[in-house]
């Protein structure tokens, strides 16, 4: 039982990466360079707040105006329910996972493409949902049939556009981690997938990036983190990934450095996520420095707090 929340939880983590998209088309579509989509400028605005500026609260702020203006575009609904799910906010992941598969319901009437889409992402958070407030034995049949639904409405999607870079980069996604996560399974198609069709290529490369670092090929990871971050480098969470790759790699010194500046605007992520990359710098401090900070001590706070703070407020190592 302990595969099934593996994989839902892996997948679940990087929902976020292939959902929270920014856009730079005149009709606000992130993966089409034609026959573009508007996805609407609240959304589109949510994407750059996030990809762009690292800024989570005003991507929230974005997302509840997409809500009341934009009530007909599930990925918006789908990053309200990701953006939950980081904060382990349950009922609100319950609420946009809900809001999500109703909307693509009845987007498929006339986007048959993106309601099959996002019907399966509306499906999976339903399943993460039943995973997390259950556990792994009661929830996971539940999560199990719900990934059944996913992979059903992926096929009918795929059934009207393979090469479609919205479909490819959501699903590489998916294919990528499971492929991590299950025994005997080969990353090379998705790998291939991500690289020839899915867009942003941004998005795709860091994919790819966390796929090898989950698979201990660093060199691999380093080379795709590099080509991510050349797009977006002012991208805080692609500096703590780059810092964990180094980390993996006895890097220390120059792994602190990317920790150090995933860490310098905090009170624009969120704190979770905040305290999560201070505890893996203390770690690798204390590695270089050859002490014993307790450094879950230090990350509770950080945890426990509010965003009203800034770098001169995080504990000193």
């Amino acid at each position: 039982m302990t595969i099934p929340k593996r994989m839902i939880s892996a997948v679940s983590a990087t929902m976020v990466l292939s959902l929270s998209l920014f856009a730079n088309s005149a009709l606000a579509d992130p993966f089409r360079s034609t026959q573009p989509q508007n996805i609407g400028q609240n959304t589109e605005a949510a994407f750059k707040a996030i990809f762009m500026e690292g800024n989570y609260p005003a991507a929230q702020q974005y997302l509840r105006q997409a809500e009341a203006a934009e009530p007909n575009e599930p990925l918006a609904y789908a990053m309200l329910a990701s953006l939950a799910y980081r904060e382990q906010d349950w009922e609100s992941l319950k609420l946009y996972a809900t809001k999500t598969r109703q909307t693509s319901e009845r987007l498929v009437q006339n986007d048959p493409l993106r309601g099959n889409l996002y019907a399966a992402v509306g499906h999976f958070l339903e399943g993460a949902y039943d995973l997390v407030k259950q556990g792994t034995v009661r929830g996971a049949p539940q999560a199990l049939n719900k990934l059944q639904l996913v992979f059903r409405y992926l096929r009918e999607a795929e059934k009207l556009a393979p090469n479609d870079p919205e479909l490819n980069l959501l699903k590489g996604y998916m294919d990528l981690m499971l492929s991590v996560n299950l025994p005997f399974s080969n990353p090379a198609q998705a790998v291939d997938r991500l690289e020839r069709y899915a867009a942003p290529s941004y998005l795709a490369y860091r994919g790819i990036a966390i796929a090898y670092r989950d698979l201990k090929d660093d060199a691999k990871a380093i080379e795709y983190v590099d080509r991510a971050i050349a797009q977006t480098p002012n991208n805080p969470e692609l500096n703590y990934l780059k810092a964990q790759i180094l980390t993996s790699q006895n890097q220390r010194q120059e792994a602190g450095r990317y920790f150090q500046a995933a860490l310098a605007r905090p009170n624009l992520l969120p704190k979770n996520l905040v305290a999560q990359i201070f505890y893996e710098q203390c770690r690798n401090q204390n590695r270089i420095d050859n002490q014993t900070r307790n450094c879950d001590a230090m990350r509770d706070p950080i945890r426990q707090g509010n965003q009203a703070w800034g770098p001169e407020t995080l504990p000193p190592l």
